[in-house]
């Protein structure tokens, strides 16, 4: 199969000396990152992003590429919007093709109680003016005419998108960069610089920058470094197994996802598939200290996560991982440059089949190559968009539950008018940090 196109044995895009001050340094080379780099620097800060292996390496590159407002919680509901309204600007804006198409996006359900679940989120969305509609069965078989089986309904929003996540987040640091920010690959953030509860800074392994404000964007990392610093976070990492076909027919020009398989078109002519609803947990020390905090979300899914005894060696929740380093010796974050784990074949197999069985018209169906990403989750199934209270100056943005590449824009830009002092535009109260640990009754998101 074809190697994943991008891994920390390529040579790094953005290399050089560091400068020794900056205003602000963003810790984390994804989406979330990569783009409130990119606002920081249009609004005229001067700006750092470090990432300790690739741009997009890890989970940014690996997902399905939906930009959806569909399924989303109420509160993200109008951030998805604004992203949606960004995404084609920055298409324009960029030095390559991100294949940015609006071919829509259908949950397809699998029997009456799912189009009655697809219906409750209809009527939480409609405030928004969201596109969003239901389809009845014969609705569905006019929208894939070319399915060899039926559904009763499905939840079908015209206006989402999709586009390639592994050529648009690099796309999106190049022209970061070429608004002004600095961008260094291979440069872990080893520790914060604190003096009096603030940030003044960001040891990393090629050294020290001075700076105000320290924004953490570092994903499936994010806990593991935060632990670091007092600042406990209930956020685990799944994996998630993908895979793309080979070139075939085109059957469906948006994304779609039943309780087998999830698929969506790409622009170099096959599909991307996905076995729905599984992710596997590798159980670590983490897991069991948020144990409790899960089990909401463990009751209403009972069987969509596969629990694995041991993650792979030096993964963030590793048995052996350390939680403590000095800050002049090498971290855990430059022993993993890349969290490449390797996809659940059993899995890419039964995709595969099933995805065939659903449009047999298209002959045989070829996976040229599969991958596995880890997703950042949280109890409560949407991220932490937040000020940290216990040291002041650092804003983290982590825990999109899977859900990051499509609204990433738009948290970048809300994270980059924070640091800034600015308005974020949207009501955040859902995404504080404190929900965690003031008493607040933990509130499950849709999770469509």
């Amino acid at each position: 199969m074809t190697p994943f196109p991008i891994s920390a044995g390529q040579p790094p895009a953005h290399s050089g000396d560091l400068p020794e001050r900056a205003d602000v340094v963003v810790i984390g080379g994804g989406v979330i990152g990569v783009s409130a780099a990119l606002f920081l620097a249009r609004a005229g800060v001067s700006v750092v992003l470090v990432e300790k292996g690739r741009i997009a390496g890890e989970q940014s590159s690996r997902n399905w590429g939906w930009i959806r407002v569909q399924g989303r919680d109420p509160a993200e509901i109008p951030i998805a919007q604004e992203a949606q309204t960004l995404w084609p600007q920055l298409a324009a804006e960029v030095d390559t093709d991100i294949g940015l198409t609006q071919g829509g996006v259908a949950y397809l359900a699998r029997d009456d109680a799912e189009v009655a679940r697809f219906a409750d989120w209809l009527r939480l969305a409609e405030p928004f003016g969201v596109s969003s509609q239901l389809l009845d069965g014969d609705g569905v078989a006019r929208l894939l005419p070319d399915a060899a089986r039926a559904w009763p309904g499905a939840l079908w929003t015209p206006t989402d998108m999709r586009a390639e996540p592994f050529v648009t987040v690099p796309a999106l640091a190049r022209l970061a960069v070429k608004a002004g920010a600095v961008i260094r690959e291979d440069c872990a953030a080893r520790m914060l610089d604190v003096e009096a509860g603030r940030v003044t800074g960001v040891i990393t392994e090629s050294g020290r920058i001075r700076a105000g404000a320290v924004v953490l964007a570092g994903g499936a990392w994010s806990s593991l470094f935060l632990r670091r610093h007092g600042i406990s976070i209930p956020q685990l990492s799944v994996r998630a197994t993908a895979m793309r076909t080979a070139a075939l027919a085109d059957v469906f020009e948006g994304g779609a996802v039943d309780h087998r398989l999830a698929f969506r078109r790409r622009t170099d002519g096959g599909y991307t598939l996905a076995p729905e609803g599984f992710h596997e947990l590798y159980v670590g020390p983490d897991a069991f200290r948020a144990f409790a905090r899960y089990l909401p979300q463990l009751w209403k899914d009972p069987f969509g996560t596969t629990l694995r005894p041991f993650a792979p060696r030096g993964y963030p929740d590793g048995w052996a991982t350390p939680r403590r380093w000095r800050a002049d010796r090498p971290s855990p974050f430059e022993r993993m440059r890349v969290l490449n784990p390797a996809p659940n074949m059993a899995k890419v197999r039964e995709t595969e089949r099933a995805f065939g069985e659903t449009f047999p018209g298209l002959g045989p169906v070829e996976i040229e190559s599969a991958w596995a990403g880890m997703i950042d989750t949280l109890p409560d199934v949407v991220p932490v968009v937040d000020h940290a209270a216990q040291i002041q100056g650092l804003t983290i943005a982590t825990g999109m539950c899977g859900h990051g590449f499509g609204i990433g824009p738009a948290f970048g830009r809300i994270v980059a008018d924070m640091v800034q002092g600015k308005a974020p535009g949207h009501d955040l109260a859902r995404f504080r940090l404190s929900r965690f640990f003031d008493g607040s009754p933990m509130e499950l998101g849709p999770n469509l």
